[in-house]
């Protein structure tokens, strides 16, 4: 079996912004010592909730560093370097291990897309750039390609890719991975509202934006679940729901960003071409909080 950086839940961190559209590392500090003292397993920077999109090299490489000097080894660091341009996530890997990151994540080639060779050729060369461990990163809904089981089979024997946050929604799918793979391949839900049924076919966990704002009830529900009580995980998973789908009304990361203005912290809009949440949406938002 191969090493598992984490196990439980690690929050996709939402980047905070200033009144100029600035990182706003003040804020930035305070929230990642909320997020531990509230029990995350990992930190997981610079992915989609992170707005990476529309971050530049340097920003990326200032907020990676930024957070593995505030975090300090207390709990894994996994950075978002993944790329549609692979010598740019073989560089954006490097950088991120020069810096102390306990391991990547890294999303599938999107616009230019590939065939599934493609993606084994793009991984291994990765790969075979760092040390580091490595989560694949499967969202096709926003890249365009998907990961199939039979090619997660042939990116698992690589020594270094050890997991992979599944976000295709596709539970079948995912069931044919945990059962292709075995425990060469470690499966994060991608998805909140699915959290449990992945635990239920082996996945060890969840790369959560619901964590954002609830950490501590995200890590406890899978900790409910591994200690055999199925049934509080369950109501857990199930009285979550409203405030999943209210997260995922809009493109993500809007709603959430909304949602941590309203529990106190100022992480500013959205970049563009994202725009903040309708008045609508919000009023939701701020009820199925209060609950």
């Amino acid at each position: 079996m191969k090493d598992i950086i984490f196990k439980g839940c690690g929050t996709a961190i939402c980047t905070p912004f200033d009144e100029k559209g600035e990182v706003n590392y003040d804020v930035f500090e305070k929230f990642i010592e909320f997020q531990i003292e509230n029990k995350v397993d990992s930190i997981i920077v610079c992915g989609t909730t992170g707005e990476s999109a529309t971050m530049s090299v340097d920003e990326k490489k200032e907020v990676i560093e930024f957070v593995v000097k505030k975090v300090n080894k207390r709990i894994p660091v996994i950075a978002g370097t993944g790329s549609n341009n692979t010598i740019e996530a073989v560089n954006m890997t490097k950088y991120a291990e020069s810096v102390g990151a306990d391991g990547v994540l890294i999303v599938t080639p999107y616009y230019n897309k590939t065939t599934q060779k493609g993606l084994i050729k793009h991984y291994e060369r990765i790969a075979q750039n760092t040390n580091l461990p490595i989560i694949l990163y499967n969202v096709p809904s926003r890249t365009g390609v998907n990961i199939e089981p039979e090619t997660c089979v042939e990116l698992s024997k690589i020594k270094n890719i050890v997991g992979i946050k599944e976000a295709s929604g596709n539970v079948s799918q995912i069931a044919k991975i945990a059962s292709l793979c075995g425990n060469e391949l470690a499966i994060y839900s991608g998805n909140d509202d699915q959290i449990l049924p992945v635990l239920s076919i082996g996945g060890i966990g969840v790369i959560s934006v619901m964590s954002n704002i609830k950490p501590e009830y995200v890590h406890n529900m899978i900790c409910e679940y591994k200690k055999g009580n199925i049934e509080k995980a369950e109501e857990m998973q199930i009285k979550a729901l409203e405030l999943i789908n209210l997260l995922f009304c809009e493109v993500n990361p809007i709603p959430i960003k909304s949602a941590l203005r309203i529990i106190g912290y100022n992480f500013g809009e959205p970049r563009l071409p994202l725009v903040k949440m309708s008045d609508e949406n919000l009023i939701k938002l701020e009820s199925a909080l209060k609950k």
